[in-house]
């Protein structure tokens, strides 16, 4: 069986291409995880009603609850808006009932009647994901998911993570995974265009030119798909490595877009997602990407969502 091409960098460091500013090296932002931040007392929240969201830049104080609550780390902020519409939000026996109340605390709030603790740092890990797994925390087939690996991959202080965007169950490779629902809704949005780059190994014929047209984007079936860079990697034969860096990130779209070039993927491996890349990252290990790479990245991903729509 064929193997992707290796990398000549030294373990895990900056992703080529990525524009980062994060070194090289033996470890680059992989690092120890940051010690716990402080968790600050209680006191009794002033806001419990519900009021319209403005923008921060009107000089009130406070943020809409639900992404209070995400950036705890309770849920994406999506799924916090379905929380608050089924009533299982509470601000002391108040039912929290639009996603658009201003806190500036989230002290006195509760889901599901457990209360929600202060936002602790933003911690973010890489896996290497294997094939086989599903990107959710339960699957009703009883497939495996990402969090019977996870159990023994990350250390015990991790808390509850969750995976930047999703891998199919046949696909392997780098998967973020953050504590922070706000930084993985950045992470994801199209607006902030971060790159993710995939390896596949496909088997039929197609020339670097056919490749080179999808950096133009690609209609398939109705569906539009954004600019892509492909190129061929390797060949043997009607096999083929082509590495393909996109932003959108939609269901399915590096093998629906080789499937529309005549081609049939028998391996996928995502080897980057913005600056951070696999390379050599033992499959089903985890690693923690240290703070200072965090905000790092976080403050381009800040300037690209302000810029997008």
């Amino acid at each position: 069986m064929s193997q992707p091409p290796r990398r000549t960098g030294k373990g895990f460091g900056e992703r080529r291409g990525s524009g980062g500013n994060t070194p090289a090296g033996s470890r680059g932002p992989f690092a120890k995880p940051p010690p716990p931040r402080a968790k600050r007392p209680s006191t009794a929240n002033p806001n419990v009603a519900a009021r319209p969201a403005t923008p921060r830049e009107d000089g009130r104080e406070g943020d809409r609850i639900a992404k209070l609550l995400a950036r705890a780390g309770v849920a994406s902020r999506r799924e916090v808006e379905r929380m608050i519409a089924e009533g299982r939000v509470k601000i002391g026996e108040e039912v929290v009932t639009t996603p658009a109340t201003i806190l500036t605390t989230l002290a006195g709030v509760s889901v599901d009647g457990k209360p929600v603790k202060a936002a602790e740092a933003t911690r973010l890990f890489a896996f290497h994901k294997p094939a086989g797994l599903i990107t959710a925390e339960s699957d009703p087939a009883g497939r495996p998911t990402i969090y019977t690996a996870l159990r023994n991959a990350l250390p015990a202080n991790a808390g509850r993570v969750m995976p930047v965007g999703r891998l199919d169950f046949n696909t392997e490779g780098l998967l973020l995974l953050t504590n922070d629902g706000e930084f993985k809704r950045l992470l994801e949005l199209p607006a902030t265009k971060v790159p993710r780059t995939y390896r596949a190994r496909a088997f039929g014929t197609v020339s670097q030119a056919q490749l080179e047209e999808l950096i133009e984007g690609v209609e398939i079936d109705g569906m539009r798909y954004a600019r892509i860079d492909a190129n061929m990697e390797r060949r043997t034969g009607r096999n083929q490595w082509i590495e393909m860096t996109l932003t959108e990130g939609k269901n399915r779209e590096v093998r629906r877009v080789l499937e529309h070039l005549g081609l049939e993927v028998s391996r996928l491996i995502r080897v980057g997602y913005g600056p951070f890349a696999l390379d050599e990252l033992p499959k089903g290990a985890a690693i923690e990407i240290a703070p200072k790479y965090i905000e790092q990245f976080r403050k381009t991903l800040a300037s690209a969502s302000k810029g997008g729509a």
